[in-house]
């Protein structure tokens, strides 16, 4: 019997409500103007309801090899930081937050599926601290896993009921472009480290990067928060910018952790970007300038994980002033890119917000 696609993505209103008078409340005591208190105080109610879009299966062995492992390693998330900005922009235009919330599922579960696939591509080990999701239920369940999370991303917002059919539409093909998207920034990023492509300029670099991280950790998330918001076509647009400088800024600021962070970092497959031949905005301007450039490409195309192999690399990286740089250009994208909102964005409490997540951006440790 077919599946009634109403009946798969149906999520319980009566619960939703209840999740969302949680997430109201979460707000309510946010910091004024503070990004990195509104993650700390909202992460976790957003995170439920994120997970309220999750189907349960018609057969006790889906929600035991799929739909279970699935909602474990959800739960066991990031700072949420995609839907509460996809939030943020719906109340920076003057709208209801409570629209944007199955696009920012969706969104969500679309950056859950591609790290559990992006952690098999790389042989990663570790994620938020624990065993890749591979690692604990095996390869073949957590492509599949990965698989789901796709699916369900355009379905989740196409049974929305509070969402107008032209607004689904809307959001819908947005959400297509941003996974085409992706995966192509993320098959420049495989494919260059498997064919030990050194050839590479900074300009390659920035465009794998928007495209790769940038659409869907900025500029679409808070373009379909405008458009549900009920933003005009300039406020959309302008969103739109702002969220991939400042997007391309959090991935400079991700490549720039793996090399030099935190203790949390350091759960996080501590310098496998090296391990792995990334060519991250570091390394390619390393390989540009360093007089150690044969040296920086034997590490990067060893596959080392011996930690002093990995030091010596990322020496090579600072003594070329690469490190500096990677963090001054993240800079300086976002002091344009806040310039270039001010005229465009009522400075209510929701503008503050996405200034403070513009600095945030480019200064949160991990």
């Amino acid at each position: 019997m077919q599946a009634n696609p109403e009946l798969l993505f149906s999520v319980d209103e009566q619960k939703l409500r209840a999740l969302c008078d949680n997430l109201a409340d979460s707000l309510s005591k946010v910091e004024k103007g503070s990004f990195e208190d509104y993650l700390e105080k909202c992460a976790d109610a957003m995170g439920d309801i994120i997970n309220s879009f999750i189907p349960k299966g018609s057969h006790p062995d889906m929600w035991t090899y799929l739909y279970g492992p699935l909602t474990s390693y959800s739960q066991n998330a990031g700072k949420r930081h995609r839907p509460l900005i996809c939030a943020m922009a719906a109340m920076a235009v003057g709208g209801d937050w409570r629209k944007s919330l199955s696009a920012g599922a969706a969104i969500e579960h679309f950056h859950t599926a591609a790290l559990i696939h992006d952690d098999i591509a790389d042989d990663a080990e570790l994620r938020r601290g624990e065993p890749c999701f591979h690692l604990k239920e095996g390869e073949g369940l957590a492509i599949n896993a990965g698989d789901l999370g796709l699916a369900v991303v355009n379905g989740i917002v196409m049974c929305d009921p509070h969402l107008s059919d032209s607004e689904k539409v809307r959001v819908s093909l947005e959400l297509v472009s941003m996974a085409c998207s992706t995966v192509e920034g993320q098959a420049l990023d495989i494919g260059w480290a498997r064919d030990n492509r050194y050839d590479l300029s900074i300009d390659d670099y920035l465009l794998m990067a928007r495209h790769k991280t940038a659409y869907y950790s900025g500029g679409v998330p808070l373009a379909i928060g405008a458009i549900v918001g009920g933003g005009t076509d300039t406020q959309v647009e302008g969103l739109r910018s702002f969220g991939m400088a400042t997007g391309l800024a959090f991935q400079i600021q991700d490549d720039l952790l793996n090399l030099v962070g935190t203790k949390e970092a350091k759960e996080k497959d501590y310098r496998s970007d090296i391990t792995e031949g990334k060519r991250t905005l570091v390394a390619v301007h390393a390989l540009a300038h360093s007089p150690e450039r044969d040296r920086l490409e034997e590490i990067l195309s060893s596959k080392a994980k011996d930690p002093e192999l990995l030091a010596e690399a990322v020496r090579i990286m600072q003594d070329a002033g690469s490190i500096d740089y990677a963090r001054d250009y993240a800079q300086k994208l976002v002091a344009e890119a806040k310039e270039e909102l001010a005229p465009i964005i009522e400075h209510t409490d929701a503008y503050d917000q996405l200034v403070s997540m513009a600095d945030w951006f480019v200064s949160r440790l991990k």
